[in-house]
């Protein structure tokens, strides 16, 4: 008994939730695919999952906006993720801010069971809210590195995706063409003249 606690003890040791979250075009997937490739060359068995709403690109792999790619399977719900993720050591999880509220039990047990998981996603939408579940992802994390594109207008860092096209809803899959990144100054003046028209 007290050496089956042993064991258990070492596998959750093992398991680890990293976040890596940013605004769009911040190379939060290129770092995702960067950890995974990691990962395979140390020969660990490696799974990523992505929400099937994100058919931006491709509907099976993960895509970066510099079309880079990986393999990936896409689910519908996080509940699905801890079913398909036996038997692996590495789990990849890309846009998470798009994936239901438990996605952070899921990710949770998969740690817990020593699995290391791997989440990239946005953790704020177009308004500066938090989106999904990024934030209780992130408080939950045993790392979280933020990463930041370069804003679009005046090339600073950028923390925020602003919308450049109509539409209200939280959840809008888009492109370069939709969205650009700002710093804190030029969202800001992007708003106020939003609120003068």
């Amino acid at each position: 008994m007290e050496h089956a606690l042993i064991e258990n003890c070492g596998a959750a040791s093992r398991g680890s939730i990293e976040v890596i979250c940013g605004s769009m075009f911040s190379g939060k997937t290129e770092e995702l695919m960067r950890r995974l490739r990691r990962a395979k060359i140390a020969n660990q068995r490696v799974e990523i999952f992505k929400p099937s709403i994100d058919t931006r690109y491709d509907d099976q792999q993960v895509i970066s906006h510099d079309r880079n790619s990986i393999a990936s399977t896409p689910v519908d719900s996080s509940a699905t993720i801890l079913l398909m993720a036996s038997e692996v050591d590495v789990v990849g999880v890309d846009e998470a801010q798009f994936f239901d509220p438990g996605l952070i039990e899921v990710v949770q047990q998969l740690a817990d069971q020593g699995v290391r998981v791997i989440i990239a996603g946005l953790d704020m939408d177009f308004k500066r809210q938090p989106f999904g579940p990024m934030a209780a992802l992130c408080a939950i994390a045993d790392s979280v590195d933020k990463i930041h594109a370069i804003c679009m207008e005046c090339g600073r860092l950028a923390n925020y995706s602003y919308r450049l096209v109509e539409g209200d809803q939280q959840v809008m899959l888009g492109e370069m063409q939709s969205y650009s990144p700002l710093c804190r100054r030029c969202y800001l003046r992007h708003q106020k003249n939003e609120q003068k028209q």
